[in-house]
């Protein structure tokens, strides 16, 4: 281990307590590395970005693969990060994740495919669980080599002989290089091993791996030149050119491999773009991508989000309208509509909007929030009414939606209905991690439900469980 560039002075200033950190930062990789931890990151603590247009798509583009792979069954969701590194990633057997860097990068449908095929081989090839063996494997050979080297320096100590402590440091170091070395050369394997199965997984369901080819091939080409200074046998993927050209190999042996993507999936996967690019690119960015001059569509779609992010709802309103115009029975620019309007400060004009795309998209939760969030914004006890089962249709879909309980809260609170504030209050708490506030709010629901009904059982598990990230709130 190398801190600050100055490893022998740190060793014999502190053998055993180097000898300790050590060992305490094995326990930690490895203790990283557990179900569980991954479990909650997927739950907690990530930049996730939520929006059903994008979602849809992304199941759209999984679907089949995942289907090819015999994981149809395993309820495989897609979650989408606001990081703009390219990067996609498993880390459970239920999620993939994927970061608005790698959306904003592929100018295709096929080579978000070829992603999610490639992650997908890792999913169906068991990579993760054998992977955690290798580490568990790899946490035994450092323990032993850790104890040996530090025995090495005992010894050496206690003799007195010259440089008996940088002799245990080498008895430490050498076996640990090793394990290094060989737990990467593992990991290449298996992301090889994902790349076949990727192309297979599209040749099954009859789609080009020629996306996922020169998604990579752009990849490599920007890292071609850092990658002269990097030791190969370090790195966790094959280096670039070793890569590229095995599955360019493999590719172009593929019955589809020239097989285009429709023009209908090419649109949405444009205004995908489009829409990332008018929630979180600046102005100057937008009208720079999208400029004044392009009237398609994805460049209108971007250019009205980023006008009504950036304040002029008016002017935003009228670019919708005619968004609308041009696709009337598209959901997804009414719910923009009713979102620009309600963000506003316009709630009572953003319901109709909403209504109309949650009547168009059917079972589209997160729609069904913003429309009972714009409901109770306009502050009548009517509209409340009305939002109270539409909050809980949505929760029932969308479990651990904080937003949701919130404003199923207020919703209760309009209605005068307090007991059923508390409890909603109580479930948005403990969804946040606060598990204090959780059960001092369910505590004084239940002294307002009848006990043993469906709702004080809820309280009363709230008050007696707390989440695993709020063991010390």
């Amino acid at each position: 281990m190398i801190e600050n560039g100055t490893p022998t002075r740190a060793w014999r200033k502190a053998p055993a307590g180097r000898a300790l950190a050590l060992l305490t930062a094995l326990a930690v990789a490895f203790a990283g590395s557990a179900p569980a931890r991954a479990q909650d990151a997927t739950t907690r603590g990530m930049p996730i970005i939520r929006d059903t247009e994008i979602e849809q798509l992304l199941r759209d583009y999984a679907a089949p693969v995942l289907g090819t792979a015999g994981l149809a069954k395993q309820n495989v969701r897609v979650v989408v990060l606001g990081d703009r590194t390219f990067n996609a990633f498993v880390m459970d057997g239920r999620h993939i994740f994927i970061n608005t860097g790698a959306l904003f990068d592929a100018k295709t449908p096929n080579e978000i495919i070829g992603v999610f095929a490639h992650e997908t081989g890792h999913l169906a090839g068991g990579h993760l669980q054998r992977l955690r063996e290798q580490l568990a494997n790899a946490q035994t050979a450092s323990i032993i080599a850790l104890l040996a080297g530090v025995g090495a320096m005992v010894a050496g100590s206690r003799s007195g002989a010259a440089g008996g402590g940088d002799i245990g440091v080498a008895a430490i170091m050498a076996p640990q290089s090793a394990i290094q070395r060989s737990l990467l050369a593992y990991v290449r394997t298996q992301e090889d091993q994902a790349d076949h199965a990727g192309v297979k997984f599209l040749n099954a369901t009859g789609q080009s791996p020629k996306g996922m080819l020169e998604l990579f091939k752009r990849l490599a080409n920007e890292s071609l030149f850092n990658s002269r200074y990097i030791d190969p046998y370090l790195q966790s993927h094959p280096m670039p050119a070793e890569r590229i050209a095995a599955l360019e190999t493999l590719a172009k042996t593929s019955a589809y491999f020239d097989r285009k993507d429709s023009s209908e999936l090419q649109l949405r996967h444009d205004m995908m773009r489009a829409k990332l690019s008018g929630f979180l690119d600046r102005p100057d960015t937008v009208a720079r991508r999208y400029p004044l001059g392009d009237n398609s569509l994805p460049a209108r779609y971007a250019r009205a989000i980023s006008t009504y992010r950036h304040g002029d709802t008016r002017d935003a309103v009228t670019q919708i309208d005619g968004l609308i115009q041009t696709q009337p029975n598209n959901a997804y620019f009414y719910e923009l509509k009713g979102q620009a309007l309600l963000e506003g400060g316009r709630p009572a004009e953003a319901i109709a909007p909403l209504r109309h795309a949650v009547s168009i998209a059917r079972g589209a939760p997160l729609m069904d929030i913003m429309l009972g969030q714009a409901l109770i914004a306009t502050n009548t006890p009517k509209n409340a009414e009305e939002a109270v089962p539409l909050l809980n249709a949505a929760l029932s879909r969308e479990p651990e939606s904080t937003d949701a309980y919130a404003q199923l809260a207020m919703a209760y609170g309009r209605k005068g209905d307090l007991a059923h504030a508390d409890l909603a209050a109580a479930q948005a708490a403990f969804m946040r991690g606060d598990a204090m506030t959780a059960r001092q709010l369910a505590t004084r629901a239940k002294t307002r439900l009848p006990v043993g009904s469906p709702a004080w059982v809820r309280a009363d598990d709230l008050v007696t469980v707390k989440p695993a990230n709020a063991a010390n709130k």
